[in-house]
């Protein structure tokens, strides 16, 4: 037995029978039919009960769907800054947090593609409380966060996770990725939270934590959809805290997201992956020497990586330009794609409620703001 059993993904020896368990799932079936439309059930089946890895699972079938994800429901994914990367290489990918799934899936294609190591990923266990995701989950090389736990259990958990990607990036050599902040960004304000570096320093057994961040070989991602499919989804929780309201999610709203991001119309995308933190460290551990004030000085160097290097779309200077009924970036978009995004506006929200109608277009137009925060980003 070893301590992160509760939170690891399968090890290769246990990928087969977990397989075997799922495949006459209705969920796999749907899943498969997706990726491999033109392909009879009994080819995928016997592949899939060859599959003896995760590696395997990932390239042969998980690669796959997202590919057809792509294909299906976006314009074609961009990419920037991983001809940076080194192969062979386990990194710390601290990024902006869009889409429940497709965040980490788009990644990890990406990875594939430069020929560099696929990351394990994070996933809070209130998104695999059903147990096919689960198994799909650990399938998919995905560790689970514990959420909602009370605060000694919690602190208990976080260490655990905490020295779980310790062992992963530095005895494993497996990169990993994590959000910059628990759940997705529904304001379209990206922002790292503290919470999530003292984590990661919770399993530093080095004198200087800077040394240990180092160390983890940290690289801010940012990821930007054209459109967000689960842009109305949004609007409940956002309202809620504009009423200064408690917000309770539905029994099924995890799931019902989870599946509008990934079938969702999102044009195009874009995924930034930022440099390595290093000479902006040895600047923080040279300024700082408490180690509160040095993991504020890390959430703001990964916030300015993320923040300027955001990729902005029409659909954002046009969100901008109607909030603020200007015509400041008209240069940026045309009159078509204006009209095109007046219209989702009109068809997914109720335009005669001003606050709602606000929130929608603050959620696009909230990357422009703090782009424009640095000189020369836009």
């Amino acid at each position: 037995m070893s301590k992160f059993d509760k939170i690891r993904p399968f090890y290769d020896a246990e990928v087969n029978k977990a397989i075997c368990s799922s495949i006459n799932h209705p969920m796999m079936k749907a899943l498969m039919s997706f990726a491999f439309p033109d392909v009879d059930d009994s080819v995928w089946k016997e592949q899939l009960l060859r599959t003896h890895s995760i590696r395997d699972f990932q390239i042969n079938f998980a690669y796959q769907a997202v590919k057809k994800v792509l294909e299906k429901s976006s314009d074609g994914l961009s990419t920037s800054g991983f001809e940076k990367l080194e192969p062979n290489t386990a990194y710390l990918f601290i990024s902006n947090h869009r889409d429940i799934i497709l965040d980490t899936s788009l990644l990890n294609v990406c990875l594939h593609d430069f020929g560099l190591v696929m990351t394990a990923s994070a996933i809070g266990d209130n998104l695999v409380k059903k147990d096919f995701l689960k198994t799909l989950s650990r399938l998919n090389r995905n560790f689970i966060v514990q959420r909602g736990l009370p605060p000694r259990e919690l602190l208990e958990s976080s260490k655990l996770m905490s020295e779980y990607i310790r062992q992963l990036i530095l005895r494993e050599n497996r990169s990993v990725w994590i959000a910059q902040r628990e759940g997705r960004t529904k304001d379209g304000n990206d922002a790292t939270h503290s919470g999530v570096l003292k984590m990661l320093a919770m399993a530093s057994e080095e004198n200087n934590l800077i040394d240990y961040f180092k160390m983890l070989k940290i690289v801010p991602v940012s990821i930007s959809y054209e459109y967000d499919p689960t842009d109305a989804l949004k609007m409940p929780q956002l309202m809620a805290e504009a009423n200064a309201e408690k917000y309770i999610k539905d029994k099924n709203e995890d799931f019902i997201t989870l599946l509008s991001g990934i079938i969702g119309q999102k044009k195009r995308i874009h995924i930034h992956v930022g440099d390595v933190l290093d000479t902006e460290l040895d600047t923080i551990a040279n300024e700082f020497d408490n180690q509160n004030k040095q993991i504020q000085a890390v959430v703001q160097t990964i916030d300015d990586s993320i923040l300027q290097s955001y990729k902005l779309w029409p659909t954002n200077y046009i969100a901008y330009d109607l909030l603020n009924k200007s015509d400041k970036f008209k240069e940026f978009y045309t009159e078509n794609e204006k009209s095109l995004f007046e219209r989702r506006l009109e068809m997914r929200i109720d335009e005669s409620n001003s606050q709602m109608v606000e929130s929608f277009l603050l959620m696009y137009a909230n990357p422009v703001v703090n782009k424009m925060k640095y000189e020369n980003a836009i």
